[in-house]
Parts: C-alpha cells; sequence; structure tokens
C-alpha cells in the first residue's frame, strides 16, 4: 500500500484500475447524501468544500447503481461525483472508499463509518483540503486517486482524555481538539473537568463551583518542585450551553464526550467553594482554596450523607448535559490521612463496618455506582476503584500500568487501556536538554507506534474485555495550545493507528512504512496549524530554558 499515505492505516487499499488514474473532482462535482448520511454531507461541505472551493451541490439520481469501483457494479446513479450510503453489511464502524471513472462512493455499516471514510477521503486529496480556504483560488480541480479502500476499526474506543483543570482550555480550543480527533479516527473524547486545582462545568444548583471554584490566584511554572510562579489568576469554566455546544459538536464527528467528575480525592477547588464538604473535624476547611501548586492534595470529601446528596445533585445535571452511558467518576490518588484522623470518618467505617480506609474508598465509588446503574449509566473510574471491591457493571480506566486493566478483566470488568508508562503524553518525547519541561519517562513516536494495548497474559475470552485505548493529557506543564500541541502531536498520529489499525505485533511492526506516511501527514499537520514537534527536535519558540521538569531516567516498566 505504499502509494497510500493514509493514517491510521487502512486494513486494505488497492488501485481500481491497473491504469492507476485519477479522478477529478471541479465545480461541476455534485455530493449526493442517501437516507442517513446527511450530517457528513454538511461536514463534508464545510470542511473539504471550505479548502477546495467547490460547492458541492446536491445530486440528483435515483441510486440503483451500486457503484463498486471494480467494474462490476451499475454505476453511481447521480452522475459524476460523490455519494454517501449506509450499508447494513459492513461493521457499524466499517467504510468502503471506493474511486472510479464515474466518482466516489463512500459505503458505511453505520453513519459513524461513512464519517471515517470521508476522513480517508480528504487524505487522498492532499494536504490543502485540510485548510479552511483555497490557497489557490484559481484552482478549479481536485485530483482523487482511483483506489478502493476497505477499513474497520480495531477497539471500539479510541480515546483521548484532556485535562482543563489543571490549565483551563477555552471552548474554541477544545471544538479544535475534537476536530483533530475525528481527523485521526478517535471516538471517545475523556473530559476532565474537575480537580484540586479547578472546576470547570457549571452546575446550576450550586453556583459557587464556578463562582469561587473555577480560579486560582496564582500557578506554579513547572513541576511542583519548580521555585517559578505564575503571578496571576487563572481560570475558566463552561456554562451548561458551552458543554451541550460541545457535546453536539462531538456528536456530528461521531465523538461520544465522557465526563469526569473526580472523587473523593482531587476535590479542593469543590471543598474551597463548599467548605462543609471536606472533614471539617480535622482541619478549617473554610481557609482552603483552589489548589496553585501540582501533586496530590491531602484535602479529601468527607464521606457524609450531604457530600453524597451534593454530589448526586451535581451528577444530575452532569447526566441531563451528557448522553454519554459512560460517567467517569475519578476515584484515584485518595490520600487517607484525613479520615484516619477524623471521628466522623471513622464512626462510618464502623458503622457500615468497612475495611478500614480503603473499604471507605470502596464504599463512597459503590453508592455512585449505584446511583449511576439506577439511572441506566455506568460508572467508570481509574484503577483505584478496585481496591476493595467494584460494583458489578463498572468499568476501569487502566492508568497505573497494565496490572489494573489486567485485575478488571480477569475480574469480568470492562477496561480501558490507557497505562502510564507508555501513553501518557505529557511525558516528554526525547531525552535532550532542550525538551521543554520534561516530565516522566521519554516515549518517542516509535515507542507509541509500539503500544499494544491488550496485555499478553489475559486470555481470548478476557481480552473481550478490553473496550478499548485511550491517551492522556494531564496539562499541569501545559499553559496553553501550543504546549498542548506539542506534547500531543505528532504522537497521537501513532497511538491512532495503534487504537484503529489491525497492526502485528509491537516487535514486526513497520515503523519505517509509518514515518513515510507520517512525510505526508506533518503536511496535513502544518495545514491544521498544528505546533507539533518536529522530527528534529523542538523549535526555538518551544522550548522552555530554565523551567524544571520531572525527568525519569531508563526504560519504563512494562507491567
Amino acid at each position: 500500500m505504499e502509494f497510500v499515505d493514509l493514517i491510521p492505516a487502512p486494513r486494505a487499499a488497492r488501485w481500481a484500475t491497473p491504469a492507476r488514474e485519477v479522478f477529478p473532482l471541479d465545480e461541476a462535482t455534485v455530493l449526493h447524501a442517501e437516507p442517513g448520511t446527511g450530517r457528513v454531507a454538511r461536514w463534508l461541505r464545510a470542511t473539504v468544500g471550505a479548502a477546495t472551493g467547490l460547492p458541492f451541490a446536491e445530486g440528483r439520481g435515483d441510486g440503483r447503481g451500486d457503484g463498486r469501483a471494480d467494474g462490476r457494479g451499475g454505476g453511481h446513479g447521480h452522475g459524476r461525483g460523490i455519494v454517501l450510503r449506509v450499508d447494513p453489511e459492513l461493521a457499524p464502524e466499517a467504510y468502503r472508499l471506493a474511486v472510479d471513472g464515474q466518482g466516489v462512493r463512500i459505503d458505511g455499516g453505520s453513519a459513524a463509518g461513512v464519517f471515517w471514510g470521508a476522513q480517508s477521503f480528504r487524505q487522498l486529496l492532499g494536504p490543502d483540503a485540510f485548510r479552511r480556504a483555497p490557497v489557490d483560488p484559481a484552482r478549479r480541480r481536485w485530483d482523487v486517486p482511483m483506489v478502493v479502500v476497505e477499513d474497520a476499526p480495531r477497539f471500539g474506543w479510541r480515546g483521548l482524555m484532556l485535562d482543563v483543570a489543571r490549565h483551563f482550555m477555552p471552548k474554541d480550543g477544545v471544538l479544535r481538539c475534537l476536530d483533530l480527533m475525528a481527523a485521526h479516527k478517535l471516538n471517545v473524547f475523556h473530559f476532565h473537568l474537575t480537580d484540586d486545582q479547578g472546576w470547570r462545568i457549571e452546575i446550576r444548583k450550586y453556583p459557587r463551583l464556578t463562582e469561587i471554584g473555577s480560579w486560582r490566584t496564582r500557578t506554579k511554572f513547572g513541576h511542583r518542585a519548580s521555585p517559578l510562579w505564575e503571578e496571576k489568576p487563572h481560570g475558566g469554566y463552561y456554562t451548561q450551553d458551552d458543554i451541550r455546544e460541545i457535546v453536539a459538536y462531538a456528536a456530528e464527528r461521531h465523538i461520544t464526550v465522557v465526563p469526569e467528575i473526580d472523587v473523593p480525592g482531587h476535590s479542593q477547588a469543590a471543598i474551597a467553594a463548599y467548605p462543609e464538604l471536606g472533614n471539617t473535624d480535622v482541619i478549617d476547611t473554610t481557609a482552603l482554596s483552589v489548589w496553585d501548586s501540582w501533586g496530590i492534595s491531602p484535602n479529601v470529601l468527607a464521606p457524609t450523607d450531604n457530600t453524597l446528596r451534593f454530589y448526586e445533585d451535581v451528577f444530575e445535571e452532569v447526566l441531563e448535559l451528557f448522553p454519554s452511558r459512560f460517567i467517569h467518576v475519578g476515584g484515584d490518588e485518595c490520600p487517607k490521612d484525613q479520615w484516619r484522623r477524623s471521628a466522623a470518618a471513622q464512626a462510618r467505617i464502623e458503622e457500615l463496618g468497612l475495611a478500614g480506609e480503603d473499604g471507605l474508598q470502596a464504599w463512597f465509588i459503590g453508592h455512585f455506582g449505584r446511583w449511576l446503574t439506577a439511572r441506566g449509566r455506568r460508572l467508570i473510574g481509574w484503577d483505584e476503584i478496585l481496591e476493595g471491591g467494584l460494583a458489578e457493571g463498572a468499568a476501569v480506566s487502566s492508568w497505573r500500568g497494565y496490572g489494573g486493566g489486567v485485575t478488571a478483566a480477569r475480574a469480568g470488568h470492562d477496561v480501558v487501556m490507557c497505562p502510564e508508562q507508555q501513553v501518557y503524553l505529557d511525558h516528554r518525547q526525547d531525552a535532550g536538554a532542550d525538551e521543554p519541561v520534561p516530565i516522566g519517562y521519554v516515549r518517542t513516536l516509535e515507542d507509541v507506534f509500539r503500544f499494544e494495548p491488550v496485555p499478553a497474559e489475559l486470555t481470548p475470552e478476557e481480552a473481550r474485555h478490553v473496550l478499548g485505548t485511550q491517551a492522556n493529557v494531564w496539562t499541569e506543564v501545559m499553559e496553553d495550545t501550543a504546549r498542548v500541541d506539542y506534547q500531543v502531536f505528532p504522537r497521537l498520529a501513532a497511538f491512532a493507528e495503534v487504537a484503529w489499525s489491525a497492526l502485528p505485533a509491537p516487535p514486526v511492526r513497520d515503523f519505517k512504512d509509518f514515518e513515510r506516511r507520517m512525510a505526508a501527514h506533518y503536511r496535513r499537520l502544518d495545514a491544521l496549524g498544528v505546533a507539533y514537534r518536529p522530527p528534529a527536535g523542538p523549535r526555538p519558540w518551544q522550548r522552555r530554558p530554565g523551567v524544571l521538569g520531572r525527568p525519569i531516567d531508563g526504560p519504563p516498566p512494562n507491567r
């Protein structure tokens, strides 16, 4: 498939004719959307139409031709143009893209499959198809190679988590992130909305969550051991209408938005807004403010009925905004010291007959697991939620390596594989001294390309519980969109291929072919305005000299 520069790599691609011809698109090219594909047609006109300057007028025809590019079909039945069609014989996210002398045919097992086929079609047009307006207004023709591409994803969950609590990303940046996900055929956006350093979603019943909890007076610059501070307020939040817009925009791109509301740890911003949520018999919670540094705050939620009712109210509003079946509740990195010292917490442990503070956390998570199940949703949380037992139906984000995923799958729980040592994109990309604010292990483009989400020790039956995989982006040292771009790209392209493509075992994956295809993909990223890390290293303005990071030497543990 050396003639195809598609990323992620498709399952099969071939020339439609021995002559290796092209089909021209011009101002006379029509676009016909058969039932169920109208949103894809709208997307094509808004993106490819804008980039090419071609109107893609609505086509007419009876639609009876099957449009096969191998010459055995009866023609498109819509004249020379583009036809979008749902073919129920294909798997839901599978697609078949066929270009022949009559035009372009994109069939998908569902509207999502058609949409993913449209992403490949856009790539075939070249990098200028990723711009927002024509770079050559005089250009009237765009050639598409006459090829047949047949493709389907490996995993149903192909995710990206974005932390907007540590550094807020304005709404337009989130929408841009969704566009970039769609261009890489990723379909789950894990939206990390709350943490110690900020609460980013409007909750109408509790306005102080955003009035107080959405901003901090200053921000640590670099790793938490850095002596540097940005001495100005930082904050922001999304109104409920912003959230509705984000969710709708994602849905147009066949992306599910999974919200994360962190409990019972990572909650200092909420406690600063409503001090009664904290362990008031241990510390003066009225003295707390939104945290301005990084790490794990010792200030966690009190295991009281009042706290449970408060967060039930929060989740009620969250469920109204997010139709996702999964709701993420965090559940990670919850220090137990305050609970050990709290008479109220110890009384709750005794009352419920729990196995200490770990049992108390499991009870807390279990409460919301049952609460969400009663409302037709499923709880998902970081792998600490396995400690103390996990409610039936709950799923796990395995982040501390592969171990949590293995334990969850063997216990019959669904799991999303996102091991820190492999796919945390805040980790540095190179060991060089010029890497900005170097965090964690070196994870190169090739390292990500060779990541395998399914642990080898799982049986085929256990492996069926691996819903998919996810790359995570924690933004403590990413103060703006350009820094996020640098950390995420180009590695997200490699991750997308891992999540989508049917790749062989990591040692025999063809990284040279991936690099060959990336040469074209860098030009697409340039057209999209992505400030990625160049293969040769950071540009001068991408460096952060003198800003302390926390690099970890040596290879990461693979467990």
